[in-house]
């Protein structure tokens, strides 16, 4: 999940915490050194004892006993049912995933264009009539609901934007007009989003999550997987802030996978899922909030 403020910096004994997970996963730790972005979890590039490097994160605490079962069976659905590339886990286990290390991504023209057609295969490849998957997931420390539904504006409007409205910081964040604003929002979205089918999404796709391997070609990290709207993955591009060079993905994306007319004028509200998990997670220290409220003042009441 994004964060568009600073990363913040780790507790002092973070390293410690993962150095034991690991070694109670059967991995012996030479070295831990920090990489940067995401928001929830403590990720390092750790040095074996036989000089091998991988990829390891942790979260403290973890919020549930399956959460890197299920980040790793995701990896997974991407690779095996869409196509895409994805690193392979080293270890699963309760409380640390292990991914074979890879590099960081080089902002070039062509890395973008052969990602937005790895990400268009994924779409169009992958197509079935129903929203959802076949257990709940996980974004960022917060459940992710996946319950099935036949009907892609029932599923977005229950499962991706009115779950959040309980939460306790969302209930401060937003008034009842805002509430009842998004609710008309959701009422309203067969005239907003097309009748468009459910596609395997990475569910997650920012760019801190975009990575590369040796070669320097697109590999995806840290998914929360869905049959859902595949607009809903180019709107967290499109949404968040990405470098000049991700322009070649659109014009490639939009090539190869020919989405609906008016797909730009749709990706703000596909985006508000991302920002109402945000402001759940108590994060939003950059105005998620005011991107809520700008999106949804054509559905308040006016008078």
């Amino acid at each position: 999940m994004t964060d568009q403020s600073s990363p913040r910096p780790a507790a002092p004994d973070t390293d410690a915490l993962l150095a034991r997970r690991l070694a109670a996963a059967g991995l012996e730790v030479r070295s831990l050194r920090p990489v940067t972005g995401g928001m929830a979890a403590v990720a390092r590039i750790a040095t074996l004892s036989d000089g091998s490097e991988v990829f390891a994160k942790t979260l403290t605490p973890v919020p549930g006993p399956d959460l890197f079962e299920v980040e790793a069976e995701g990896l997974a659905a991407l690779r095996d049912l869409g196509g895409v590339a994805t690193p392979e886990a080293v270890r699963v286990a309760p409380d640390v995933l292990v991914l074979r290390a890879l590099r960081p991504r080089p902002d070039t023209p062509r890395f973008w264009e052969r990602l937005g057609r790895a990400v268009a295969a994924l779409h169009t490849t992958t197509v079935t009539d129903r929203f959802g998957w076949h257990r709940d997931g996980w974004l960022g420390r917060m459940r992710q609901d996946n319950t099935w539904h036949d009907s892609g504006h029932e599923f977005y409007a229950r499962r991706r934007i009115l779950r959040w409205l309980p939460e306790p910081h969302v209930r401060a964040a937003f008034d009842r007009e805002d509430r009842r604003a998004l609710e008309r929002l959701c009422e309203r979205l067969p005239e907003i989003v097309p009748d468009i089918p459910a596609s395997l999404t990475h569910g997650d796709l920012w760019t801190t999550n975009i990575i590369a391997d040796e070669r320097g070609e697109p590999v995806l990290v840290d998914p929360a997987v869905s049959y859902n709207w595949p607009e809903t993955d180019i709107s967290m591009l499109w949404c968040t802030p990405r470098p000049p060079e991700s322009d070649h993905f659109f014009a490639a994306y939009e090539e190869a996978a020919r989405p609906e007319p008016g797909w730009r004028e749709r990706l703000p509200v596909l985006y508000l899922r991302e920002l109402l998990c945000v402001i759940a997670h108590g994060d939003d220290h950059w105005g998620a909030a005011d991107r809520v409220r700008e999106v949804i003042a054509p559905f308040r009441r006016r008078g």
